[in-house]
């Protein structure tokens, strides 16, 4: 079975502002890759990090909102030294620590692919995709290519 990762900037996506092409494209390719989670076709594997970036939501209702929807992940990922370890090495190679933390988890849990919006994230992750144990992709690309 496909084992996903979405990090908390898809989670975000469907809740953004809609009016601007890109980001209703990539929120319909969110609900959609959550919708096939549900149904069993594929896993999807969240972690404690999401968890955090959540909680540190400002705004009350997104906050609630995304939380629903990463109520529906089928397993969470705890951040332990493994996962703290991977970490510090991904941030040397300049990944932030959010992102790096994310990353580390996603492997840890096998993923399949790690799902973003985040550009830099991606560009950064295709330099180093030669060490990295997850395929990173911007969701809407990746479904086109998946469901297609």
């Amino acid at each position: 079975m496909l084992r996903i990762y979405l990090d908390a900037c898809c989670l975000n996506r469907p809740f953004d502002d809609q009016t601007q092409p890109r980001i209703h494209l990539e929120a319909e390719a969110v609900l959609a890759i959550i919708a096939r989670c549900e149904t069993g076709d594929w896993e999807w594997v969240s972690s404690e990090v999401v968890d955090l970036e959540t909680d540190c939501t400002p705004d009350a209702e997104r906050k609630r909102r995304v939380q629903m929807l990463v109520s529906h992940s089928h397993r969470t990922v705890a951040v332990g030294q493994v996962e703290v370890e991977r970490a510090q090495e991904l941030e040397a190679w300049g990944i932030p620590a959010y992102d790096a933390l994310h990353l580390a988890c996603a492997e840890s849990a096998g993923a399949d692919v790690f799902l973003t919006t985040d550009d830099k994230l991606i560009r950064k992750s295709t330099t180093h995709s030669n060490r990295l144990r997850v395929r990173v992709e911007n969701p809407l690309a990746w479904v086109e290519e998946v469901i297609v």
